[in-house]
């Protein structure tokens, strides 16, 4: 778990986690250290982490290395009951991601359940502990697979062309999660595989995360790549430049409307009127079945900010000064416009390509 050789947001030992800021990038590479759930939840909030699994992993390891040898003298059921207010205090952070309240909800579950048998508050801590530590290692390895039925499915739907180029959005990479990555582990396993031509990556205004991060990442791993403006895409389709978008999502609803970095929803018309492919590539773990439609999604709204100042709302004023601002970090993309949605236990896909998805039946049957 500690540092290696590839790209990490999140380094961890056990007592000990530290983030990539990854508002710095990708000029500078400083890492912050964490010391409790409330540094945490300020990591997140402040966008110091983001990108919905590792958010929840590093909300999840905050608070394992704030109970680590933790003095606490109250009892088991106590410990899990401060356990359990801390990850809501740490949910409160971005409300728009379920895999956070997703995790939080299981993580109460287990140390709930621990609490019936054990014998001590350092029972409640050590359980928890553990079961952070496994949601950092389990990612990395359902992004992996998230990137081989995604490379596989691509080239099946493309008649298996050597030459495929792809178009994402926003970061969905190593720097989003524990490792990998989502719709970029998909780009991964498409260069790994010989088959990719060149991916294209948005600016993903106002915060820049395409070309701060996913660029960064393309770089560091050698992959032929082009930034463009987010206003160019509909332009790069029209000109017959990709094949296909890959985005990722911070939450699906059962029918497979899909809440994703804004401009998102204004790729998939571009695509749809172009006869692009539009694939959705996350972990189960961002599906929300409770929520019929994405109707039901609440978005969060940025600080006016990013859109009034330079760099995501860190550097100078660049608009004019007394201008009403509405900046949602998110939107809806409709699943008649998604053409599969690529998770680690496989590609869901749909019988109407213009209708919705059944994925409660698809969740069933993987199990």
């Amino acid at each position: 778990m500690g540092e290696s050789s590839a790209l990490q947001s999140i380094l961890y030992d056990r007592g000990s986690l530290r983030l990539l800021d990854q508002r710095k990038l990708p000029l500078e590479e400083v890492y912050i250290d964490v010391k409790d759930s409330t540094d945490g939840w300020n990591a997140i909030r402040d966008m110091v982490v983001r990108g919905a699994p590792a958010i929840a992993i590093a909300a999840a390891l905050s608070l394992a290395v704030e109970v680590f040898d933790q003095d606490f003298t109250g009892t088991p059921a106590e410990a899990a009951s401060f356990v359990s207010k801390k990850l809501e205090y740490l949910v409160s952070s971005r409300p728009t991601a379920v895999n956070l309240s997703d995790a939080a909800t299981k993580l109460q579950s287990l140390v709930s359940r621990t609490a019936e048998t054990a014998k001590d508050a350092k029972s409640i801590f050590l359980a928890f502990i553990q079961a952070a530590e496994t949601m950092l290692v389990d990612d990395v390895a359902d992004n992996k697979a998230i990137g081989s039925h995604g490379a596989e499915f691509l080239q099946r739907q493309l008649g298996s062309s050597k030459n495929i180029s792809v178009l994402t959005h926003c970061n969905t990479g190593s720097l989003a999660t524990a490792g990998y990555g989502t719709a970029l582990g998909v780009i991964r396993a498409l260069h790994s595989g010989g088959i990719l031509e060149k991916a294209f990556c948005t600016e993903t205004r106002p915060f820049n995360q395409g070309s701060r991060l996913t660029a960064f990442e393309l770089v560091h791993d050698k992959i032929p790549a082009t930034l463009i403006a987010d206003s160019a895409a509909a332009a790069l389709m029209n000109n017959g430049q990709v094949q296909a978008v890959i985005v990722g999502a911070d939450r699906i609803a059962a029918n497979g409307d899909t809440a994703n970095k804004i401009g998102t929803y204004n790729l998939s018309i571009s695509a749809k009127h172009h006869g692009v492919q539009f694939y959705v590539a996350a972990p189960v773990t961002s599906i929300d079945l409770s929520l019929p439609s994405g109707k039901e999604i609440v978005i969060e709204e940025r600080s006016p900010k990013e859109l009034l100042n330079c760099e995501g709302g860190l550097g100078k004023q660049v608009a004019a000064s007394g201008i009403s601002v509405w900046n949602p970090a998110f939107d809806v993309t409709p699943a008649n416009l998604i053409t599969a949605i690529i998770t680690e236990k496989g590609v869901i896909t749909k019988s109407d390509p213009d209708g919705a998805f059944d994925i409660k039946a698809f969740i069933e049957a993987a199990k």
